[in-house]
């Protein structure tokens, strides 16, 4: 789907929704639907029930770029000062167009990314014509149904991890430190071409593995241990996730259990992965496996999160989000884990593209207990 029927089906939604225009601030929203990179602008977005033009506002550090990336179905407006500033006097001036007999204006705003000082500001240089509405969540939603081309740059970013981890394990883990680990791995990914990590690599080994989010620290990672390693690619705008653990030597029975628990609670849980299955339903699966074992207390977070523009979007899959179904296009995580305080943990994580029939596995590293020295 390209910027442009991206920006037509925001219209009709908002139409819908009795929005004349809609203040988009986010500069990942700002990518999806205008396919700008820079770090500061502003779109107002028309509805489709007007005659008004989309216009894009942004600073004189951008004036060639907007020009190149944004869409001339967009007026561009370079601000002399602030892009909020610049906005509200655009919007002063339609309503002064419309007339004082005109009925009343509503904009919707991104309550989420629109700062409280940001949306005062604009409030505060509107004419009292202009009501303003939150309207958060438009555009996400449609960012969490991915079309065929999206989906393909997820899997670039994928596969660019995945051979990134490849180069990182040949080189060993045991007596390694955390941080280098994580050091090491993110540079190979920024080698191979990647924009940025989608996120701080996770490197935490031995009784460091029950930190679900640990930060990579200076010890070395011990021999005969289990070392959780969660990393991500981000690569033209779209991210990876993947989370595997390994064994750098001979373990304990608990530990080896532990593994296998995980391994076959994350199993389950892709093959209940399709489009109709309710979030909440395919996280029960794991961790019902998880709660029989005897080890339910120790798998607290969710199953999954959406993945696209952002490592960490909708839908979520978890026992505390609110209930829908997966549809046909979602790019969600399955990784469910096991944490057992002061002792070892666990996490196992795959990408995959739901589709009517199951799913298909972006991340293809293997998931077997694999012993890395």
């Amino acid at each position: 789907m390209s910027e442009l029927e991206r920006l037509d089906r925001l219209a009709q939604e908002m139409g819908e929704l009795e929005l004349d225009r809609l203040v988009v601030f986010a500069p990942v929203n700002l990518r999806y639907i205008a396919g700008f990179t820079g770090s500061n602008g502003l779109a107002l977005i028309a509805s489709a029930i007007g005659r008004e033009r989309h216009m894009f506002f942004t600073d004189f550090r951008y004036k060639t770029q907007v020009l190149e990336e944004v869409p001339d179905v967009f007026e561009i407006v370079i601000a002399p000062v602030d892009v909020i500033e610049s906005a509200a006097q655009a919007l002063t001036e339609e309503a002064q167009q419309r007339g004082p007999t005109a009925v009343r204006g509503a904009i919707g705003f991104e309550e989420r990314t629109l700062t409280y000082g940001r949306h005062a500001r604009l409030r505060e240089l509107l004419p009292p014509s202009w009501k303003t509405r939150k309207a958060s969540g438009l555009i996400e939603a449609m960012r969490e149904v991915k079309d065929e081309a999206e989906v393909a740059r997820v899997r670039a970013a994928a596969q660019l991890a995945d051979e990134a981890m490849r180069g990182v394990l040949e080189d060993g883990l045991a007596g390694r430190i955390e941080r280098d680990v994580a050091i090491d791995l993110e540079l190979r990914m920024r080698r191979l071409g990647a924009d940025v990590p989608s996120f701080s690599s996770i490197v935490a080994s031995g009784a460091r593995g029950a930190l679900p989010h640990a930060q990579p620290s200076a010890a070395p990672i011990p021999r005969n241990a289990l070392v959780t390693i969660d990393w991500g690619a981000e690569l033209d705008g779209y991210c990876s996730d993947c989370t595997r653990t390994y064994a750098t030597g001979k373990l304990s029975s608990e530990a080896g259990d532990v593994y296998e628990l995980v391994l076959r609670a994350q199993q389950a849980a892709l093959a209940g992965v399709r489009a109709g299955a309710g979030t909440r339903d395919v996280d029960a699966i794991a961790r019902e496996i998880i709660d029989d074992a005897g080890h339910g207390e120790c798998f607290r977070h969710g199953l999954g999160h959406g993945v696209g523009m952002e490592v960490h979007e909708g839908p979520r899959l978890s026992f505390n989000a609110p209930e829908k179904d997966l549809v046909a296009g979602n790019v969600v995580t399955i990784e469910p884990g096991v944490y057992l305080p002061d002792r070892l943990g666990v996490r196992i994580e795959d990408l995959a593209v739901v589709t009517d029939e199951g799913c298909e596995l972006l991340t293809g590293l293997p998931k077997e207990l694999t012993v890395v020295a």
